[in-house]
C-alpha cells in the first residue's frame, strides 16, 4: 500500500562501530521528503530483548545503540518520521556484538565521530548530573553549617544575656529581702550623715 503523506523508508541502513555493548546505526533519507525524526526497532534474535527508540525534531541520520549484550545477534529496522506519519520499516539489518576481549575492527573507524559524539554526550550528561548533585549537596552542607554557626552565636548571646540579667536581678532582689535591706540601709545611712556634717 502506498501512503502519499508518509515519507519513504530509510535506505543504506548500516551498523558500524561494533563493540561488546554498543554499536552505531546510520541511514540515508531520500531527497525531497520532509523527515522530522526517526524510529528504530532493535531486537535480539533469541527474542529476549526488544527496544523501540523514537526521536523527533531531529535531523540526525545516526543513533548509538547502547546497553547491548556481548557476543549476541541483533536485528534492527529504521523508520523515518514525517509530518503526517511514519514510513514503512527499512530492510532488516543483522549484526553481532563483539566479545569483551575483541578489539574494534579497523574498517569501522570511518563512523567514529558519530559514535564518539553520542557517547561523549552521554558522559557529559552523567558528569553534569554528578556535578549538579555535588553542588547541591555542598550548598546544603554550607547552609546547615551556617545555620548551626548562627544558632551557636544566638545561643551564646542568649546565655551571655541571661548571665548579665541574672547578675543585676540578684542585686535588685537583695533589697527585697529584709536582711539585705537592713544591711544596705545601715551602710547608706552613715554615709549620708557624714556628707551632711
Amino acid at each position: 500500500l502506498a501512503y502519499p503523506d508518509r515519507p519513504p523508508s530509510p535506505v543504506n541502513v548500516t551498523v558500524t562501530q561494533l563493540k561488546a555493548n554498543s554499536a552505531t546505526v546510520s541511514w540515508d533519507v531520500p531527497e525531497g521528503d520532509v523527515v522530522i525524526g526517526y524510529a528504530i526497532l532493535q531486537q535480539r534474535q533469541d527474542g529476549q530483548m526488544q527496544r523501540f527508540i523514537r526521536e523527533v525534531n531531529t535531523t540526525n541520520r545516526a543513533c548509538v545503540l547502547w546497553d547491548l549484550a556481548e557476543d549476541a545477534d541483533y536485528v534492527i529496522q529504521v523508520q523515518s518520521i514525517g509530518l503526517y506519519g511514519e514510513s514503512q520499516a527499512s530492510k532488516r539489518v543483522h549484526f553481532r556484538t563483539l566479545k569483551e576481549t575483541d578489539r574494534l575492527p579497523s574498517n569501522s573507524s570511518n563512523q567514529g565521530d558519530i559514535t564518539m559524539e553520542g557517547l561523549d554526550k552521554d558522559r557529559q550528561l552523567q558528569t553534569g548530573e554528578i556535578i549538579i548533585i555535588v553542588a547541591v549537596l555542598l550548598m546544603w552542607a554550607a547552609v546547615i553549617a551556617l545555620f548551626c554557626r548562627q544558632y551557636d552565636i544566638i545561643k551564646d548571646n542568649d546565655s551571655n544575656n541571661n548571665k548579665e540579667k541574672t547578675k543585676p536581678s540578684s542585686e535588685h532582689s537583695t533589697p527585697e529581702r529584709p536582711s539585705g535591706g537592713l544591711l544596705r540601709s545601715k551602710k547608706k545611712s552613715p554615709s549620708v550623715n557624714i556628707i551632711e556634717v
